[in-house]
């Protein structure tokens, strides 16, 4: 068996929305051993929609639709799926009072364009949506002289999707030969190829489990997908290449799967009961940004932060970090001027830009992290394009402190 993914929504194609449902929906199948074989993201245009629908449900045995099950005029799937099975829609009365109910439950009137919500291809089953007010439906698609295709259209709000694939769809689902289980290891430090050099012919082609690597941002990912018969198979598999990158990377490593640099960091800090004051010039504010983002509402572990201009920070420091003077003594002194400031055990400072001479597009930053004892501070190179160089910059500053907090460990 293999399967298909279409994503419905004009927004998609568009670039306004990234479709995030495909990449979840291939991952998950692929935990089943059904491998995904095509990606189709569609515009609400209901010509090209049943085109693709027909594609699909020709050349794979399961398809998986996410998006076009609101009420508006451009919602289409329910329409284009009977329309395909040449059947008409019908109405399910369990569906719609549940709908009904949801609008009462939000003392909100029930508009009557959402009964077509509770509309279905004959023939189709509901599938319940506990969360949202679009129904899924399934249906077995007859095919001439071969297994009927498995359909499965779900919402395209990913909330939604996941539950309803979860708890409604998975389950009826057949299992593949091979068990599929992915792991993604995260790096910081060295570039690309610096770090397939360090893991010699782990990426090579042909191997189980197979290991890829990207980059995205100056973060390194290694993904590592085993394929076997059980899943135990593939943990062990997993394991021991874990276990080798870990060996050979060290504490260029940071994380797994979801887990961001900034998560990482800040759970070394709870570990270990301290706090950071930042100071930043050049990042204009992504640092503290990042790390509040990450905290998710905790501030136990920030004492302030300060984003300014040259002319905002005291005399001593201010002269030290003028536009033509960037430097790693400026680094210094703002990292241990905003640690005393706060009261902080560390202090983290991030410099303005300044253009290195003759090297083109080139810029240089100095980053400083502060404790009581001693100052640390790193130069750092990246290119003047202000969207690279913040997030690179800042990146490389909530290293600097994850790497002391590991030291410190």
């Amino acid at each position: 068996m293999h399967a298909e993914i279409i994503s419905i929504g004009t927004e998609l194609t568009s670039g306004e929305k990234l479709d995030t449902n495909s990449q979840w929906l291939s991952i998950v199948l692929s935990q089943l051993g059904i491998p995904v074989r095509f990606h189709t993201t569609m515009a609400d245009d209901k010509a090209a929609m049943l085109e693709a629908f027909r594609m699909a449900v020709n050349r794979s045995d399961l398809v998986l639709v996410t998006g076009g099950l609101g009420p508006t005029l451009d919602d289409l799937t329910r329409e284009l799926i009977a329309e395909l099975v040449g059947v008409d829609l019908v109405l399910d009365e369990p569906s719609l009072a549940y709908i009904r109910d949801l609008f009462a439950k939000r003392a909100r009137e029930f508009p009557e364009r959402n009964r077509i919500q509770a509309m279905f291809p004959r023939g189709s089953e509901p599938i319940f949506n506990p969360i949202g007010t679009a129904p899924g439906i399934w249906m077995e698609i007859p095919r001439p002289s071969r297994s009927a295709c498995l359909l499965a259209a779900m919402p395209g709000v990913p909330s939604e999707m996941k539950k309803m694939y979860r708890e409604q769809v998975a389950s009826r689902l057949p299992r593949g030969n091979k068990i599929i289980q992915r792991v993604c290891i995260h790096t910081f430090g060295k570039g690309e190829s610096a770090v397939e050099e360090l893991l010699g012919d782990l990426t090579a082609r042909n191997r189980n489990p197979e290991v890829g690597i990207t980059a995205s941002s100056a973060t390194i990912t290694l993904r590592i997908a085993a394929s076997s018969n059980s899943a135990e198979e593939c943990e062990r598999m997993i394991a021991a290449d874990r276990q080798f990158i870990h060996d050979r990377l060290g504490e260029l490593v940071f994380g797994e799967d979801d887990e961001t640099l900034e998560a990482a960091t800040l759970k070394l800090m709870e570990q270990q009961h301290v706090t950071v004051a930042t100071l930043e010039g050049g990042t204009s504010g992504l640092l503290a940004q990042t790390l509040a983002v990450a905290a998710a509402g905790r501030s136990n572990f920030k004492a302030g932060a300060v984003i300014a201009a040259s002319s905002m920070l005291p005399p001593d420091v201010q002269t030290a970090d003028s536009q033509n003077s960037i430097s790693s003594e400026t680094a210094a002194r703002m990292a241990n001027w905003i640690r005393t400031q706060h009261g902080s055990d560390f202090g983290l400072a991030v410099t303005h830009f300044s253009a290195i001479k003759n090297e083109g597009d080139i810029s240089v930053c100095f980053i400083a992290l502060a404790t009581a004892n001693d100052v640390e501070v790193v130069e750092h190179r990246i290119l003047s394009d202000v969207s690279i160089a913040r997030p690179r910059a800042t990146k490389a500053a909530i290293n600097l402190l994850r790497l002391r907090l590991m030291k410190n460990a």
